[in-house]
């Protein structure tokens, strides 16, 4: 298996990189953003498996996604995730992505949904689709663009700006102009009750 790992975190590449590769006989190339794994692709691809964090950047959402998937020639490509909404596992799957894996998953699991994707297989994990069959939409997602669910996602782990931006691949000047629209939508007076309103609404 060739397998392209694109994750701007340090440990979370490495980790998943050498289990691959140890316990899959995987041949594993990593980089840490999309622009970097676009050019390998260009350079040495296609891959046998491509797998994105959702977060890290220049994804843009899911339009790195539809990059990739034209660039890799038609070969698998996967969305690894440690925060996206439930329901962006399906926008993903609907953009044409074989697999999107949490980043919570054991070991062997991994390695097992890797294979199965490598072999053309679509992937997805059961819980995850529980979740998706269980979970009825919030009145107060529903009001939400899928952008300000990520910035509202952002909040509730008590991150920064800064932070939102980063991983969002966007300004700072625009996670704050979505703070200030959630706000409104969600009748806060500021981020700290926004973040509050959606953890008692089990929306995170």
């Amino acid at each position: 298996m060739r397998i392209l790992l694109a994750d701007d975190h340090d440990m979370v590449r490495d980790t998943i990189s050498a289990y691959l590769s140890s316990e899959g006989g995987a041949e594993i190339t990593t980089t840490t953003d999309l622009p970097r794994a676009m050019k390998e692709l260009e350079a040495n691809g296609p891959y046998d498996l491509v797998l994105l964090d959702y977060n890290m950047p220049g994804m843009n959402g899911l339009d790195g996604l539809e990059r990739a998937l034209k660039a890799n020639g038609g070969r698998g490509v996967a969305i690894l995730s440690g925060s996206a909404p439930t329901r962006t596992a399906q926008e993903a799957l609907d953009a044409g992505a074989i697999g999107f894996i949490p980043k919570t998953m054991g070991a062997q699991s991994l390695l097992n949904a890797v294979r199965f994707m490598s072999a053309g297989e679509i992937y997805v994990p059961v819980e995850l689709m529980r979740q998706e069959a269980a979970a009825p939409t919030h009145p107060l997602i529903a009001q939400l663009s899928p952008r300000e669910v990520e910035v509202l996602s952002g909040l509730c782990r008590g991150q920064s700006n800064k932070e939102i931006a980063r991983d969002l691949n966007l300004q700072e000047v625009t996670i704050k102009l979505h703070v200030r629209t959630l706000c409104r939508k969600l009748d806060a007076k500021n981020r700290t009750q926004a973040a509050m309103t959606a953890k008692e609404a089990g929306l995170f």
